[in-house]
C-alpha cells in the first residue's frame, strides 16, 4: 500500500482539503505570499491530515463531513507552523531537501511566517460545531509542544533525561498532535465516546512509534535513504536507543559526562553511536516501539474491518520497518 492509494480512496476530501488550506494561506503580502505558496510546493507526507479525514470517515461509514475536511486542513497548518517554529530553534538550514525560509530570510521572518500559519488554522475553527472542544484540543496541543521543546533544551544542557523524561518529550513533541488529528477527525462526525476514545490511543501509541523509529534512524540510518544519522547527538538529546544502552552500561556516569561534553568535544559523538550499537540500544528502542505498535493495532479493534482500518494498521505497522 502506498500514499496514491491512501488519497485515492480519500479522494474529493482530499483534494478539498488542499485547496482550503491554500485559500486559508492566501495574502496580499507578495514576500508572504511567496513563502506559503514555496511551502506549500514542498509539503512532506502530510500523515496528520490524512489520518483526520481516517477517522473522519472510520467513524461515519464513509464519509467525511465539511468540518472534517476544515480541521484536517487546520490540523497540517499548525503542523507546518510548528516546523517553522522548529527550524528557527535548531537552527536548520534545509528541510525536505530545500532550504529553510529561517536560512533564507532569517529567524525574525521565519517566526513570522510561522505566527501567521498559527493564526490562520485557528480561523479554520472559528465555526466549528463544537468550538471550545476545539480550540481546548489545539491550544492543549500547543502547549504540549512548547513545554516538550523546553523541557527537551534543558535536558540538552544537563545531560540527565530519564526514561520517563524521554516519554513526556516524545508525547508533547509529537505524539499531542497526532492524538488531536486522530480525535479531530472522529469529533467532527460526532463519533461515539467509545469511538473517540479508540482515535486518542490509537493517535497517542502511533504518534510514539513514530518519533521512536525517528529516534532509531539517527543511530541507525543511511544517507542515501534521506535520513540523516547523528543530529540528536550533536544536538546532546538522549533519546531511548542511548538510554537503553545506558541502562546495560556499568559506566553510566561516565557516558552521561561525555554528553555533557559533545560541544567541547564533538568527536565523542562517534564513540557515543559505537556505544549505542555495541550494547543493543537499538534493539532495546525496537522492542518498545513494536510495543507501541500493537497498541495503536488494539485501538482499532472497536472499528468494523473497512478500508480506513486496513490503512489504519497499516500505518501503524509501517513504523517497523520505515527507512525515512
Amino acid at each position: 500500500m502506498d500514499r496514491k492509494t491512501v488519497i485515492a480512496l480519500l479522494g474529493k476530501d482530499w483534494e478539498r482539503m488542499r485547496g482550503l488550506i491554500r485559500s486559508t494561506l492566501g495574502s496580499d503580502v507578495p514576500l508572504l505570499d511567496e513563502i506559503n505558496t514555496s511551502i506549500l510546493d514542498n509539503t512532506g507526507k502530510m500523515l496528520r491530515p490524512m489520518l483526520t479525514l481516517l477517522f473522519a470517515r472510520i467513524c461515519n461509514g464513509g464519509t467525511a463531513s465539511d468540518e472534517s475536511v476544515k480541521n484536517a486542513a487546520a490540523v497540517e497548518i499548525l503542523h507546518n507552523a510548528t516546523l517553522l517554529h522548529d527550524d528557527v530553534a535548531d537552527e536548520a538550514m534545509t528541510r525536505r531537501g530545500i532550504p529553510t525560509v529561517m536560512s533564507r530570510l532569517g529567524a525574525v521572518p521565519a517566526v513570522l511566517v510561522g505566527d501567521f500559519w498559527l493564526a490562520s488554522a485557528v480561523s479554520l475553527l472559528s465555526d466549528s460545531s463544537d468550538i471550545k472542544w476545539t480550540l481546548d484540543e489545539f491550544a492543549r496541543t500547543l502547549t504540549n509542544l512548547a513545554e516538550g521543546e523546553m523541557l527537551q533544551q534543558q535536558k540538552a544542557f544537563t545531560s540527565d533525561t530519564t526514561a520517563e523524561d524521554y516519554l513526556r518529550i516524545i508525547f508533547c513533541k509529537t505524539a499531542s498532535l497526532f492524538v488531536t488529528a486522530c480525535e479531530c477527525g472522529a469529533k467532527s462526525v460526532k463519533a461515539a465516546e467509545a469511538q473517540m476514545l479508540a482515535a486518542g490511543s490509537y493517535g497517542k501509541a502511533l504518534g510514539l512509534a513514530f518519533q521512536i523509529r525517528d529516534d532509531i534512524l539517527d543511530y541507525s540510518g543511511d544517507e542515501k535513504t534521506g535520513k540523516p544519522v547523528g543530529v540528536d547527538l550533536q544536538e546532546q538529546k538522549i533519546t531511548l536507543p542511548l538510554l537503553g544502552a545506558l541502562s546495560a552500561s556499568a559506566d553510566e556516569a561516565l557516558w552521561r559526562k561525555k554528553i555533557h561534553d559533545i560541544p567541547s568535544h564533538p568527536e565523542y559523538c562517534g564513540d557515543i553511536r559505537e556505544f549505542v550499537l555495541s550494547e543493543g540500544g537499538v534493539e532495546y528502542a525496537e522492542e518498545k516501539l513494536n510495543a507501541y505498535v500493537a497498541e495503536a493495532l488494539h485501538a482499532l479493534e472497536v472499528f468494523p474491518d473497512c478500508p480506513e482500518r486496513e490503512i489504519l494498521a497499516f500505518i501503524a505497522k509501517d513504523n517497523a520497518v520505515r527507512t525515512k
